[in-house]
């Protein structure tokens, strides 16, 4: 715990910046929170906004190529891990991963984000949700488990409204 503490604390966030620049062409504001722990893995292009949190500390995290993540966002890695697909929208505040009240379920399934998914902003995915490719998920909205491919959802618990085509 103290190690972890000294990382956030001694290392300059423009560092962060940096290092992700570099190493995988990931744009990442220097007001992001992200911990340097191996299991977080960012794709080309990546954009990740300034205010969000990216936790790996229960967890790996892995996010795929050209997703923009919105200011005030938190990701939150668990033991089963995340995954965020390539070309994804996640507005502003909007919380993956979060832990569920039967947390011993859902910790071995992973929470996956397909490709091209597009999250509201407020919008709150649980732990152990399974998104499939280009669903849209309202703002506001909760998604606890699984939802079908090019489906829009919304509500708590979130629900089918229409599917594209």
């Amino acid at each position: 715990m103290t190690g972890v503490a000294v990382r956030r604390t001694a290392t300059p966030r423009w560092v962060h910046t940096l290092r992700f620049m570099a190493r995988g062409r990931a744009l990442v504001s220097p007001r992001a929170e992200l911990e340097l722990d191996a299991p977080l893995l960012l794709g080309r292009k990546t954009s990740i906004s300034a205010f969000t949190q990216v936790s790996t500390a229960a967890g790996p995290v892995e996010i795929g190529a050209r997703t923009d993540i919105g200011t005030g966002c938190s990701i939150l890695g668990h033991p089963g891990g995340l995954f965020i697909g390539d070309d994804c929208l996640i507005s502003p505040n909007a919380v993956i991963g979060a832990a569920t009240l039967d947390a011993t379920a859902d910790e071995a399934r992973p929470t996956r984000v397909g490709n091209n998914v597009w999250i509201g902003a407020g919008a709150v995915i649980m732990a152990g949700a399974e998104i499939a490719e280009g669903v849209i998920v309202s703002p506001n909205s909760v998604v606890s488990g699984v939802v079908t491919a090019n489906a829009i959802v919304q509500g708590n618990p979130s629900k089918i409204i229409f599917t594209r085509r």
